[in-house]
Formats: C-alpha cells, sequence, structure tokens
C-alpha cells in the first residue's frame, strides 16, 4: 500500500507540473483597435492556455511606452508597432520575434468636419494628433508630408498619448485632425465630428505596420514559451478569420464600439494579419530609410539585427 501510495503521488505531482501554465506579460502599445484585439480574443478563447502560456495583459498609451516597458523588463512581450524597429536599433533590449500585420490599412487621417480641411493638399502646416514621437502615428503622418513633397515636418505632429487624448483635442479643436484606428474614425464620422481624409494603406503599401517584440531577456530563458505564445497568437488570427460573427461579438466590448462598426472594421482589416510572421525585405528597407528620413537614426541599420524569425510556428 506504502509503494501504492507513493506511485499516487507521483503521478499527481507530475500531471500538475505537466498541466502548470508558464506565465508571460503581455504589452499592447494601446489597449482599444482591433489590430490588437487577437490578444483579448485569444486569451478568452483559450487558444493560448491550450499551449500552456497563461497571459497577463499590460496596455499601454503608444509605442515609446510599451518599448519603455520592454526596456525595464515590466512585460516580456509586446504588441507593437514596425517603426519601433528604431528603438531596437538604438539599444533597447529587445527583438521583434514576428509580423502580425502588413499594410497600414487599419489607420487613417481623420479631420474634424466642421474644419478647414477638405482634401490632402489642406494638411500642409495643420496640426496632427497622434500618439508618441517615433511611434507608428509619428510616422505614418512623416511619410504623407514628404510624399507630398513638404519633406517629414510639413504636417505638424502633436503626441498627445492615448486615443482619448487625441480624441478630446480633435473634438476640442485644440488640433486640426488625427492618425487613429477606422473603427474610431468610423464612429466620429457618424457623429458627425470628423471626416476621414487619409487611408494609411495607400500611403505605405509595402510596410510593417505591426509587430511582436521580446525581451532579449525572454528569448534567452524562455524561448520554448514564447514559441508556444505564437502559436496560439496564429491559432487565434485563423480562428478569427473564419469566425467574423464570434470575434465581432467579442471584439465590441474590448474596442467600446458598436458591432455594426467592428463589423467594418473586420471587413477591412482581417485579411492585413499575418498568418506566417515572416519579415517582407520590402517592407524592411522601407522601415530602414524612414528611420534616417525623420532623423531617429543618422544611417539605415543592419535590419537583420533587429529581428528574428527562429521563434515562429
Amino acid at each position: 500500500m506504502r509503494v501504492l501510495a507513493m506511485i499516487l503521488c507521483v503521478l499527481v505531482f507530475g500531471a500538475s507540473l505537466a498541466h502548470a501554465d508558464d506565465k508571460l506579460r503581455v504589452g499592447k502599445a494601446v489597449a482599444g483597435p482591433f489590430d490588437f484585439v487577437p490578444l483579448d480574443i485569444g486569451i478568452q478563447k483559450g487558444f493560448f492556455k491550450a499551449h500552456g502560456v497563461d497571459v497577463e495583459e499590460v496596455d499601454f498609451d503608444g509605442s515609446a511606452k510599451l518599448q519603455q516597458g520592454l526596456g525595464a523588463d515590466a512585460i516580456d512581450v509586446g504588441l507593437g508597432s514596425g517603426p519601433e524597429l528604431a528603438f531596437v536599433a538604438k539599444g533597447n533590449t529587445d527583438l521583434a520575434i514576428a509580423v502580425f500585420a502588413g499594410a497600414p490599412n487599419s489607420q487613417v487621417l481623420i479631420v474634424r468636419a466642421d474644419g478647414p480641411v477638405h482634401t490632402v493638399a489642406d494638411l500642409k502646416g495643420k496640426k496632427i494628433g497622434l500618439s508618441t514621437v517615433g511611434s507608428l502615428t509619428d510616422w505614418l503622418v512623416r511619410e504623407l508630408s514628404r510624399q507630398q513633397g513638404w519633406g517629414p515636418e510639413g504636417i505638424q505632429g502633436v503626441p498627445l498619448g492615448s486615443e482619448s487624448g487625441r480624441t478630446a483635442s480633435l473634438r476640442a479643436g485644440t488640433t486640426d485632425g488625427m492618425v487613429i484606428d477606422v473603427a474610431t474614425a468610423a464612429k466620429l464620422e457618424k457623429e458627425k465630428i470628423g471626416r476621414i481624409v487619409v487611408q494609411f494603406g495607400t500611403v505605405a503599401p509595402n510596410f510593417i505596420i505591426h509587430a511582436i517584440f521580446a525581451t532579449n531577456k525572454a528569448i534567452a530563458e524562455k524561448p520554448d514559451v514564447l514559441k508556444r505564445f505564437l502559436a496560439g497568437w496564429f491559432e487565434t488570427i485563423n480562428w478569427m478569420r473564419s469566425h467574423k460573427d464570434e470575434t465581432v461579438a467579442l471584439a465590441a466590448p474590448v474596442m467600446h464600439q458598436e458591432k455594426d462598426i467592428v463589423a467594418m472594421n473586420y471587413d477591412q482589416t482581417m485579411n492585413d494579419f499575418s498568418i506566417t510572421g515572416r519579415f517582407d525585405p520590402k517592407a524592411l528597407a522601407v522601415l530602414a530609410r524612414s528611420f534616417v528620413e525623420m532623423k531617429t537614426l543618422p544611417a539605415e541599420p543592419d535590419m537583420s539585427k533587429l529581428y528574428t524569425e527562429k521563434l515562429l510556428p
């Protein structure tokens, strides 16, 4: 009996270890947009749990703060933007480990409905709200200005942090417009507060709008956990692609949007999510050029040193 009891203890203890989930602290650069909703859906539907990963979500107000969180080891993984590779080039202690969306079709520039801007040509010299300096929203405004022949500073980018801060500034008239996700823009158009004048997918068709980052520490100490997290992430994307109605229902409360607006957002951007996580050379070249044009870096970096594909499923 004593031997049997010992065997049972070993089996029970071993089973509990086998089913213990590994914890990962995962940050989102911005909490609400549809682009970042897969994390919430993956948690709710149990895709990460199925791979033995317990995700603790942490929300930030922009790319710069997300990278600060990675640098301070406050999080293990960050869902951010392609332009954040510049932070890595400057020495932040993380690497991009996957691409999760390419062309920036989910981002638009919306202006005040009662304001002076009616076309792209009217944007010269205007104040446009963005999240943080060096962020995706910052680069998009600068790239639009450059393509219009005004140089990267022909449009005045105003860093205002969160979506709510940018929206409040637009409502108050202290800025002429803002870069925002399509769902928020659609809501503001519906309320006759703003109107969309630029869809950024046409400005930068070869791009990496969003990437997943991990700290060097996590890559060194938890490579298997990161692999399992990415497996859960891409399973979530595949599930979302074939379950529109349920995706919309789950995303609406996370985004604080009505279902019809979320459904529109889904139709416009769902196919932009990568199902491989691979880094496109053309998109990397655009980013490298942008770092110099924005004076973020003095010269184009060796982009191959800023990311790794070894953790992809």
